[in-house]
């Protein structure tokens, strides 16, 4: 969209003004996008990128992290960013935790710049936008690997973005862009999926030009036959080079297994369908609220395949909350854009702001200063601790940092086949090197024959009756549990189990010998 960027009235003020506005708002950007080590798949990511490099640079075959699923061929899509990760962390101690939270917010702050970038705006309303965007995408945010694949999604919309404006030659950086992205994070296949309903939707395009079917006039361009030609060439090579992993086409078939599960689908919160009720549900019903105001107030383009892009992109986002921040990337350079309208509409409509344009700014500029101390002294000092001491840091969350301690300590009188919490699995591989665990973030699709151990495990956390049964057919000994669970309640009042250690969060209770 070709919107002109809204140029302030001339002042000798303004200029310095708007920088130490765009200087706040990057500030509050720095403060979205740096968030606490928090993330539950963080540890299992970090443990087997530290093993790889360990264990001479080789993958295992099977799953070496579990006892209940040691023979699931393990194929993990992420494996590229879990050595970058552990080379972090090992490379800057005693500071590698800092080093993955400004890895994890540089790429969070690049995707949102790089979508937010494709808008004509001025930098100050990019950066308002952008600012707005992450606040709702909050929930999203953090040490997510699924960050990587958003990154990967701003580039290929910038890709098609320069082919529409006559710059062919930027179709071929889609495949180096998909080589590097398959071994990244299995979100390489959003990519694919963008990219084929795009290139769908400018054939169709082109052929009711051609065939003159459609006589409104259009403001995007239209891709000629021959770049429709190089794009379907591109992207036939660009998944094609996705097979150059170490697990080859399995990749797709461990990707197609997971994203079909009914019954993880069905489970986990982030693949169920949006909700507004809680924070995050009202603040992305906000956004959609001022997307559809500014449509409505500002936007008289007409661009077919934008169109179907974004509501395709929308309906997703509205099916699985895991879309959410997919939605925000797609649509945030029109939110831009429309802000940047609406800016130049409000300048011309009500003159005073016009005429005290760098006065309207300085306000601007200072609300954001209060703001910006009011939520981000004790946030950053948040992150700081979560990276320096994370142990520390550990104590103020639901981590059970204080049972790993007394893990530590106490190997002897623990079983060898340990029970946990789903949301535990992660960390406890991080924290307990070399422990087996019961179940983790990566093994809600796992099933070998009757051995479905997601499934068993949401029977072991049944409210109303806990399966007890499934802890003896896996050979558990002791477990981990939050504290006040019906199955921690279950287990103490059972006789073959006793409780050896409790504190606030968890309880530890080891089968009787």
């Amino acid at each position: 969209m070709n919107a002109e960027p809204v140029r302030p009235a001339s002042s000798s003020l303004q200029p310095a003004v708007n920088l130490l506005l765009d200087v706040l708002l990057g500030a509050f950007v720095l403060n979205l996008t740096l968030q606490p080590l928090v993330e539950p798949d963080l540890g299992w990511h970090l443990r087997a990128g530290l093993d790889f490099i360990v264990h001479g640079w080789r993958l295992p075959d099977t799953d070496p992290y579990s006892h209940t699923m040691p023979d699931w061929h393990w194929v993990e899509h992420a494996w590229l960013t879990d050595v970058v990760l552990a080379f972090i962390y090992r490379a800057l101690e005693p500071f590698g935790g800092l080093g993955l939270i400004s890895f994890f917010g540089g790429v969070t702050a690049l995707a949102w710049w790089i979508a937010a970038g494709l808008a004509p705006v001025h930098r100050t309303c990019r950066l308002a936008t952008l600012v707005a965007s992450l606040w709702v995408a909050l929930p999203f945010l953090g040490a997510r690997t699924q960050l990587i694949s958003l990154l990967g999604v701003a580039v290929v919309l910038t890709i098609w973005n320069r082919m529409q404006r006559g710059q062919r030659q930027w179709v071929w950086a889609l495949p180096p862009l998909f080589l590097f992205w398959a071994n990244l994070h299995g979100g390489f296949t959003a990519g694919l999926f963008l990219l084929t309903v795009l290139l769908s939707l400018s054939f169709l395009m082109k052929v009711c030009i051609e065939w003159q079917l459609c006589q409104a006039p259009r403001d995007e361009p239209v891709l000629t036959w021959e770049d429709l030609r190089h794009c379907t060439i591109a992207i036939v090579v660009s998944m094609a080079v996705t097979c150059v992993n170490p697990y080859g086409w399995h990749l797709y078939v461990e990707i197609y297994e997971s994203l079909t599960d009914r019954f993880m689908i069905d489970t986990l919160r982030e693949w169920q369908p949006v909700s507004f009720q809680g924070w995050a549900g009202r603040a992305y019903g906000l956004y959609l609220l001022g997307l559809i105001g500014l449509i409505a107030g500002w936007y008289r383009r007409v661009e077919p395949v934008r169109w179907v892009l974004l509501v395709l992109m929308l309906g997703l986002s509205l099916l699985h909350w895991r879309n959410v921040a997919l939605f925000l990337i797609v649509s945030l350079p029109l939110a831009a854009e429309l802000c940047a309208l609406a800016g130049e509409f409000f300048l011309h409509r009500v003159p005073v702001l016009k005429a005290h344009a760098a006065g309207g700014v300085l306000v601007l500029a200072m609300m954001a200063a209060t703001a910006l101390y009011a939520l981000g002294a004790e946030h950053l000092e948040h992150v700081w601790q979560s990276g320096r001491t994370p142990d520390v840091y550990f104590e103020r969350t639901e981590y059970p940092i204080e049972a790993v301690r007394w893990i530590r300590t106490h190997r002897d009188e623990i079983g060898t086949r340990l029970y946990n919490d789903y949301a535990y699995g992660g960390f406890l591989l991080w924290q307990l090197s070399g422990e087996r665990i019961f179940i983790d973030g990566r093994m809600p699709a796992w099933r070998i024959k009757d051995r479905w151990i997601f499934h068993d495990y949401v029977a072991l956390n049944r409210e109303d009756s806990p399966q007890l049964g499934l802890l003896d057919r896996y050979g558990v000994d002791w477990a981990v549990i939050p504290r006040g669970s019906a199955l921690a309640s279950a287990l103490e009042m059972h006789p073959a189990w006793k409780n050896i250690y409790a504190d606030a969060k968890v309880v530890i209770l080891r089968r009787h010998p």
